[in-house]
């Protein structure tokens, strides 16, 4: 039996939307019952009224990037979909290093926009 693929899920408020229609067009995938879907706060309870079944961490500025870090770092989460606002600074761009270094220290796939994270997606899709 295949272990459960765990994924978390993060964006910037101006890619919170971009973030959710990703997930309603992967719908079938990513409500498989052998995925789970972690997210921060906001988008989480987004995601659950766009049907979806999400473990929701605190938001982001609350430290929930250093919690799915965290989770990363434990071996709990398997890819992060981290979808970033390049034309926009954020006040919390040490805790976004910080997560972009966890997953690089402990191997963990992380996509920072939708062309990666469906790249990951498909990878996901052959091992369920």
């Amino acid at each position: 039996m295949k272990k459960q693929t765990v994924i978390a899920i993060i964006a910037h408020d101006n890619k919170k939307a971009d973030m959710i229609q990703f997930l309603i067009k992967n719908g079938i995938v990513l409500q498989h019952d052998k995925v789970k879907l972690i997210a921060t706060g906001i988008l989480g309870r987004n995601a659950e009224k766009s049907g979806f079944k999400v473990k929701k961490m605190l938001p982001c500025l609350m430290g929930g990037d250093a919690q799915i870090a965290a989770k990363v770092a434990d071996g709990k989460i398997n890819v992060v979909f981290m979808f970033t606002d390049p034309l926009v600074t954020n006040a919390h761009e040490v805790d976004i290093k910080m997560l972009v270094r966890i997953c690089d220290v402990h191997n963990v796939p992380l996509a920072i926009n939708e062309a990666t994270a469906q790249l990951f997606l498909n990878a996901i899709v052959q091992q369920l």
